[in-house]
């Protein structure tokens, strides 16, 4: 009967269990400062950026239709790909690099989800009061005090996720027309989109979901493990010092009572954004935003215990064993940064302006005219990056007696324009014969610097 009765209660119970709402304490201190000061910083950078113009263009925008990104000065066509991918390499780099030497640096002071979660919790705390006030009045039955409040809170949270959903279509869109076409209620339907999309992503997001994102969303926080070794600075509880823990008038000493340095205060559980007790060590669901450790320090200073009970430690330093922070594998993500980063600076500081491609007719091997001469077909395709118009002449060598039939002297390319072109390549049948090498010289008249070689074949006759 009790087997019974067991397996009926272990079926009627709940495969999942929803999760309890956190409401994280208000909390001042050095690492609190700096977290304001990258969100306030952060945000600035992304509402301001869009707005910003360079030679009477937007100084940065991601022009999906034209294919050109703009940045600052620089245009970047769909060539210049491998850019991108080298940006992104050094993006992982980067991550590896501070991720070993100070664990998940970048989720508690530069991770979007962080940035716009601190956003969207300093508007709660200003329509709806601190923790405790939050908390009461979620329990507190509806009236019209609480609605005046919900309320509040949601408009501000709704505008904001507007203006974000806006400003992020903003990189794709001159946001100036952009916002002209918004007040005109002129807007394409998937620039409508994506406003929306992005603007409910960032309420949800931040407003609702919150630590459940970092928990079980983010793949971050599952192969952090992987990055870490006993030398990686992460947030540690100093057990050794802090237990036994419990409650003590600040006059007791510590020692005296057979207690440590803890309190059991709990503040540093009320003040950590996803919930959980630093005391029970690391934990994936930890963000590393060091709110316990300011908690945790201006509890011992009122207590006038020494700080550092929760701080930034190895493992090592923890057990007492000596810690390395410049080890092999710091060296190696280092290196790797510099060698990239120095190899996309090179790039592209020595791009060309020009992109000169030559597609040689496929259908013909080589034409035979009048007077022993043989031709070739080429078609060139000329994409002036410049956003400028340029003149350019053509000329073509490898081959004796080779000229170009079909081309002017000098021809122009409007600023950021493709200009395509068929070419014919001829020469005296005593030149040529079997395969041969040619070289395509592409050069800007007003700037004899800009020029640009591209190898190619010439087709003849065999011998």
């Amino acid at each position: 009967m009790t087997t019974q009765r067991e397996n009926k209660g272990a079926q009627s119970a709940p495969l999942y269990e929803s999760a309890a709402k956190i409401y994280p304490r208000e909390i001042g201190g050095k690492f609190a400062n700096l977290s304001k000061l990258a969100t306030v910083t952060l945000l600035g950078l992304f509402y301001i950026i869009p707005w910003l113009m360079w030679d009477d263009r937007q100084a940065i925008l991601f022009d999906m239709p034209a294919r050109k990104f703009y940045l600052l000065g620089l245009t970047l066509w769909p060539q210049d790909f491998p850019y991108l991918a080298l940006l992104l390499i050094i993006a992982a780099l980067s991550l590896f690099f501070f991720t070993a030497l100070a664990g998940r640096l970048f989720c508690g002071f530069a991770c979007p989800q962080t940035v716009w979660t601190e956003a969207f919790i300093w508007m709660e705390q200003l329509t709806e009061g601190t923790r405790s006030q939050r908390m009461k009045l979620d329990k507190a039955p509806w009236s019209l005090n609480k609605l005046r409040r919900k309320g509040s809170k949601q408009f501000l949270w709704l505008t904001f996720s507007l203006w974000t959903g806006f400003t992020f279509v903003g990189f794709f869109v001159p946001i100036r027309q952009l916002g002209i076409d918004v007040l005109a209620a002129d807007i394409a339907g998937w620039t409508l989109f994506w406003m929306f999309f992005y603007g409910f992503a960032t309420y949800g997001n931040a407003g609702y979901m919150r630590e459940q994102v970092c928990k079980y969303m983010c793949p971050y926080a599952r192969f952090q493990s992987a990055m870490f070794d006993n030398d990686t600075l992460i947030i540690s509880y100093d057990e050794k010092r802090g237990d036994p823990r419990g409650g003590r008038k600040r006059s007791v000493d510590p020692k005296k009572a057979g207690l440590g340095d803890c309190i059991d205060c709990m503040l540093c559980v009320q003040v950590c954004p996803t919930g959980i007790d630093i005391r029970d060590g690391l934990q994936y669901e930890c963000i590393a935003c060091a709110a316990c450790i300011d908690a945790c320090d201006s509890i011992m200073d009122k207590m006038n215990y020494p700080r550092g009970l929760v701080r930034y430690s190895t493992e090592n330093a923890m057990n007492n064993e000596s810690t390395h922070v410049l080890r092999p594998r710091m060296f190696v993500y280092a290196t790797l940064l510099l060698v990239i980063i120095a190899g996309l600076v090179t790039s592209m500081a020595s791009r060309t302006p020009v992109i000169l491609d030559v597609i040689r007719d496929r259908n013909s091997l080589y034409r035979e005219l009048p007077g022993d001469l043989i031709e070739n077909i080429y078609t060139l395709k000329i994409i002036n990056q410049s956003n400028d118009v340029r003149r350019f002449r053509l000329s073509v060598a490898g081959v004796p007696g080779l000229v170009l039939d079909g081309v002017e002297d000098e021809f122009s390319v409007d600023g950021g324009g493709i200009l395509s072109m068929p070419v014919r390549a001829r020469t005296n049948r005593d030149s040529a014969y079997g395969i041969m090498n040619i070289t395509f010289n592409l050069t800007a008249t007003d700037d004899e610097s800009v020029t640009v070689i591209e190898d190619s074949r010439f087709l003849g006759p065999t011998p």
